[in-house]
């Protein structure tokens, strides 16, 4: 990827007084309540910088973002996760795609979200519509992804990741992200977070026989209650990022009930695998009579944009 600058002298100034971005991911309420913090003010400055996204671009790509970050704690070992947002909306939805070393990438489907009035608040449904969320996970060995679908239920891009938890994996899971912004569309603070809800099997305080193979649902209802009383009890995301506060004074004070406790902490950044030599030697694959009408165009370059981090790639034509 080539790393694009941010050009905004002030938007700089202002990120250097955010804390630096990290992810805090940590179990609570004896091992079953799964968790991960994350402050991705820096990350989605980046994003917007590579695609040069406008505000309304760069709320709806930025919450898929964020998303797509939470979801590496959830990997595997060595993973990469693609998950689509296609909708009929005039968003049209997303792609974007994580990889278990901390890397996202990914792009809007469409350049240009029309609006035909002033945004009057961030209710995205209007821009999203109905539609379809996949999900694609690739193992290190697997020779081919493991893919499952579910309808768009709320028009949220957070909740309706949550609602694909709930009916393909079977796992109560909430999400909630936030961009801030200030008056001139700059983005000063940007987080995510999840909550899940593990089996009873999952957490720490019964092991093996000890556990009924029956759940005792009553309190698996009473603590899913109480987690999401806690996330949605959470302040936005974005505005305390702004304020320059950090993970562990959210994490502590928000779930001290649960006594929580963080069990690692992770370097996410918005990066592409993508180089001149990739694009050069897929060039090198086409077809004789393309490679010949390039040759012959007159033309001494030919540029190349990688879509998920749009990346511009100037290839000289004596090199294919």
């Amino acid at each position: 990827m080539i790393k694009a600058d941010i050009i905004d002298k002030e938007l700089r100034e202002k990120l250097n007084n955010v804390a630096k971005d990290e992810m805090a991911v940590f179990v609570m309420a004896d091992g079953r309540i799964r968790g991960a913090l994350f402050n991705g003010t820096h990350f989605i400055n980046q994003m917007k910088a590579q695609h040069n996204t406008g505000i309304l671009e760069t709320y709806i790509l930025g919450q898929g973002m964020l998303c797509g970050a939470l979801l590496i704690p959830m990997m595997k070992g060595r993973e990469k996760v693609l998950w689509k947002y296609e909708v009929n909306g005039p968003a049209k939805g997303f792609m974007i795609e994580a990889d278990s070393v901390g890397t996202v990438h990914g792009f809007l489907t469409t350049d240009h979200i029309p609006i035909d009035k002033p945004l009057e608040n961030w209710n995205m449904a209007p821009f999203l519509g109905d539609g379809i969320i996949t999900m694609q996970r690739m193992q290190e060995n697997d020779k081919q992804p493991f893919s499952s679908s579910v309808d768009v239920h709320d028009k949220n891009i957070a909740m309706d990741l949550a609602t694909y938890f709930s009916m393909s994996q079977q796992i109560n899971t909430g999400f909630s992200t936030s961009i801030q912004m200030d008056n001139m569309g700059r983005v000063i603070g940007a987080g995510g977070i999840f909550l899940q809800v593990m089996p009873e099997t999952g957490g720490t305080k019964k092991i093996g026989a000890e556990v009924s193979s029956s759940s005792d649902w009553k309190d698996d209802e009473e603590l899913l209650q109480r987690a999401e009383m806690a996330l949605n009890a959470i302040p936005s995301l974005g505005g305390w990022f702004a304020e320059g506060n950090g993970l562990d004074n959210l994490i502590n004070g928000m779930f001290r009930e649960f006594k929580p406790t963080i069990a690692v902490r992770r370097d996410i950044t918005f990066d592409c695998p993508c180089n001149k030599e990739h694009y050069l030697k897929y060039i090198k694959t086409l077809p004789k009579s393309e490679i010949d009408s390039i040759k012959n165009s007159g033309e001494k370059f030919i540029e190349v944009q990688c879509h998920n981090c749009s990346s511009i790639y100037k290839i000289n034509v004596d090199e294919i």
